[in-house]
């Protein structure tokens, strides 16, 4: 692997992944590297554990928009990196050290080079939860530095380093947490009719959540749910009390996620009369879609396609949930694919994105900026 300046910030960058809106030890990398930019064309501001970065234009009629998220996730790593995470239980599994990277690589050109447009990079913290863009675009300083159109880019193990993909329209889905709390009535495990076992009624919310998507989703629409974690109980002798159900839900359109989300709550209703229980449901983190603007990003594949340097993929959309969506609701623009080429894919403990899709990402978002800001 070509280790050039971009490579080692990358490599920084992993070692101190931390989780959404701690990335203190994060920002105060960004902004010790930024302040040894050229400081004539920047203006920086944070905002919370983010930054604003703007380099002004040398005649601006617009803003273009470059973001980056720049949060880890809590997963114990498993690379054999040299440079592992020195956070324990904690790594960047989601290539958001990448994403950081490539935004200080195309930052130090522009800092270097004269541009008529303004530039603006929004370096996003919590983008893994509890969600950072949809505050940080109702911030002030986003007010005041709106930009016209705005892009981003998210690391895909399973495309070759050297390409990127996109389309027009729906890209990402529209995502939300899901949390169930059930409390019920404890006991000795040889008197059963005491109580109200949470661990049985759990068993059986389960099963009916499943039949969510099957029987009440429009078979030409697409919809997940996945019930990830289950707790309840204390010892093997005792009912449960209580139980929790933990998952995530996945809808290609707003109008499923609205369904299924009344299903869910009818069918915890029904748990709760039918168990004789108390229950509790949290959404947590919901992100709107990813929907790329036609216009937009028909040009920038255009462009790109015109380029010798990388292949460009026209791909399908995916459950894959991102918060940069609440971004492109207000905002026309687009994100892609960059292909990193890794055996092991998001969030996996072993995740090694290729580091040459650095170099390719900042020649492409390079020339992309000089192509739209000296127009």
């Amino acid at each position: 692997m070509a280790e050039n300046e971009f490579v080692k910030i990358r490599r920084e960058l992993h070692k101190i992944p931390e989780l959404g809106f701690q990335e203190v030890k994060t920002q105060r990398f960004l902004l010790d590297y930024i302040n040894t930019l050229p400081q004539e064309r920047l203006e920086v501001k944070t905002w919370k554990t983010g930054l604003f970065v703007k380099v002004h234009g040398t005649n601006p009629t617009k803003t273009i928009g470059y973001r980056a998220d720049i949060d880890g996730l809590p997963i114990t790593e498993e690379t054999n990196y040299s440079f592992q995470s020195q956070h324990e239980g904690l790594m960047h599994a989601c290539g958001h050290d990448m994403h950081m990277a490539i935004g200080l690589g195309v930052l130090t050109y522009f800092a270097q080079h004269e541009i008529k447009d303004n530039v603006l990079f929004i370096f996003q913290p919590a983008e893994e939860g509890p969600g950072g863009a949809q505050p940080m675009l109702q911030s002030d300083i986003m007010k005041e530095w709106l930009p016209d159109f705005i892009f981003a880019l998210h690391v895909a193990p399973e495309y070759p380093v050297g390409s990127i993909a996109l389309k027009e329209g729906l890209l990402f889905a529209n995502t939300s947490e899901l949390f169930i709390d059930l409390k019920g009535k404890g006991g000795h495990a040889a008197y059963p009719h005491t109580t109200n076992d949470m661990v049985v009624a759990a068993c059986q919310l389960v099963s009916q959540l499943q039949t969510i998507v099957a029987r009440n989703v429009d078979p030409l629409d697409s919809a997940v749910i996945t019930v990830g974690k289950i707790q309840g109980g204390t010892v093997q002798n005792i009912i449960a009390e209580r139980a929790r159900i933990e998952g995530t839900i996945r809808t290609l359109s707003p109008e499923s996620m609205m369904r299924v989300k009344e299903r869910i709550e009818a069918i915890v209703k029904g748990v709760e009369v039918g168990y004789q229980c108390e229950t509790a449901i949290d959404y947590g983190c919901m992100y709107h879609q990813v929907y790329n603007h036609h216009e937009v990003t028909r040009e920038f594949m255009e462009f790109a396609k015109a380029q010798t340097d990388v292949d460009v993929i026209e791909c399908k959309e995916a459950m894959t949930g991102e918060d940069f969506g609440y971004m492109l609701k207000d905002i026309p623009g687009f994100m892609f694919w960059l292909g990193v080429q890794s055996e092991y894919g998001l969030h996996h403990a072993k995740l090694q994105p290729h580091e040459g899709a650095i170099d390719t990402a900042i020649s492409l978002i390079t020339k992309y900026f000089e192509h739209k800001g000296n127009q």
